[in-house]
């Protein structure tokens, strides 16, 4: 049998303990003895996930070693879990324990006793140093510091100084960055897929400049991250409409710089794509996609992720559209050798045999449910004689101040609401004039917003008279069409919700 001597090292750093320093102490302690050394470079005492004290313990349950010397205590372990049953197994197979630095006697209770208390005080100090390490990250990530990690594509990252401190920020690559404007142009446009991108870069010879082959699954990533994004005030409405919180005021939120999307603290694991309890920063760089592609794009993925576009094809331009509204999730087309041929059942219903959903309720024949959302896009839109088969908004410079103007008047509303409760007469009428006062000005605001913002064809062709020439209108000027005015289409119960864009 053998002494074992074991030293770790997590970090190599000027303040820390050498493995060589560690192994001079121990070598004293064995005094001449015959030992093995066991050594973990860069391997943290929070568990034994470690390969060398594997190994150790492997020998000693062998019947090899006699004695275990460390330099000190937290060198092989700073879990009080992790400890007892180490020294379960020491005792068990007779196994002493030295601490070079620390003289324990571990054959008394007292001896244990000793080591007990001080495997606490190293799980605090452990618990301290990842605290300290989780608030310098959070702290650093709210003031828009670069926090490491994949660089994405469409910059590259420079040196720079943000509060006085050196950090890096990203920079645009040209030609990278005109693949991304054209990746977010492309699926702004309602019938185009992430497929239909893919196919669309392959047959022009639009490589990927990092040597990588284009896929669906890298697109959709792209299309999700706000690092592209020009944020204005729409896109600080949209984070805050999906719960994220959203660490700049609105009033920073001028349209140039992008965004840092984090994982935070309040947040909890769920499907891809949802943003509940994240929080979202200003980056340092400018972006690359206007917010009103960034926003459709979005918009699109949101409303992607819970839809199973069975036999999309072009078996009905309400697909993508229509979804069950007692699980949530798209309506898709089946086919039936019947007189109508084509009908919508629930996916969930459809995938599960209908051990997961009732489904919408009754049989809904895809000619009955188009005719009557036809007639429906009819009556919403018996005023107007046109519409453009894409649209291109062009907005005053000063909408997007008096957006950012409308959500601080939310807040400021909010705020003076949250405090009615407990209010006495005196307040409550200085509250309700300011109320009218700012409910006034908002309304002003949005008219001026509605006033400047001007609708312009973009050069296509426009379909003129679309209601009546509905019957001839092209299967993709339809899906458009249904896009720019409906969000959602919600059927449950034989009864149908439609929810619109205009």
């Amino acid at each position: 049998m053998y002494d074992a001597i074991y030293a770790r090292q997590s970090v190599e750093k000027a303040d820390s303990i050498s493995i060589e320093s560690q192994m001079e102490h121990c070598k004293y302690e064995a005094r001449g003895k015959p030992h093995k050394e066991y050594v973990d470079r860069g391997y943290s005492g929070k568990n034994t996930n470690r390969p060398a004290f594997e190994e150790m313990l492997a020998d000693i349950k062998q019947g090899k070693i006699s004695r275990v010397i460390v330099y000190k205590l937290d060198r092989i372990s700073r879990s009080i879990l992790d400890f007892t049953n180490m020294m379960e197994t020491f005792q068990k197979r007779n196994v002493e324990f030295v601490s070079s630095t620390e003289k324990f006697d571990t054959s008394t209770p007292i001896g244990r006793a000793m080591l007990n208390i001080c495997i606490v005080f190293a799980q605090l100090e452990r618990e301290t140093i990842q605290k300290r390490v989780r608030d310098a990250y959070d702290s650093r990530s709210k003031r828009g510091f670069y926090m490491g990690g994949r660089i994405p594509y469409g910059f590259s990252k420079t040196d720079t100084i943000i509060d006085g401190v050196k950090t890096s920020m990203y920079v645009l690559i040209p030609e990278e960055a005109e693949q991304i404007r054209l990746m977010y142009a492309l699926y702004a446009n309602p019938p185009n897929s992430l497929g239909d991108i893919v196919a669309y870069f392959n047959k022009r010879g639009i490589r990927q400049l990092r040597d990588g082959m284009w896929n669906t699954a890298r697109i959709s990533d792209m299309l999700r991250n706000p690092v592209y994004v020009q944020a204005n005030a729409d896109v600080y409405d949209f984070f805050v409409s999906q719960g994220v919180n959203v660490v700049n005021p609105v009033a920073d939120f001028t349209g140039h710089n992008a965004c840092y999307l984090y994982t935070g603290t309040g947040s909890t694991p769920g499907r891809r794509g949802d943003l509940a309890g994240k929080e979202v920063v200003l980056a340092p760089h400018q972006g690359i996609v206007s917010a009103r592609d960034w926003l459709k794009c979005r918009l699109r993925c949101l409303s992607n992720k819970q839809s199973t576009k069975c036999n999309k094809g072009k078996n009905s331009w309400l697909v993508g559209k229509v979804k069950c509204g007692n699980c949530g999730y798209g309506l898709c087309i089946a086919k039936a050798n019947t007189k109508w041929g084509r009908y919508f059942v629930c996916a969930t219903r459809l995938a599960t045999k209908a051990r997961d959903c009732q489904g919408a309720g009754g049989t809904i024949y895809a000619d009955v449910l188009e005719d009557y959302i036809f007639h429906a896009i009819h009556i919403k839109l018996s005023e107007f004689t046109t519409l453009s088969k894409q649209q291109e908004v062009r907005t005053n410079p000063k909408v997007n101040e008096y957006k950012i103007r409308i959500t601080q008047i939310d807040n400021e509303i909010q705020e003076l609401l949250s405090k009615v409760i407990g209010a006495n007469a005196t307040l409550m009428q200085y509250i309700n004039e300011k109320i009218d006062v700012l409910d006034a000005e908002q309304k002003r605001l949005k008219e001026e917003v509605r006033s400047l913002t001007c609708v312009q064809e973009d050069g296509l062709d426009t379909i003129t008279n679309h209601l009546e020439q509905w019957h001839s209108t092209s299967f993709e000027d339809r899906q458009t069409i249904v896009d720019a005015l409906i969000k959602v289409i919600r059927i449950a119960d034989g009864n149908i919700d439609i929810t619109w864009k205009i």
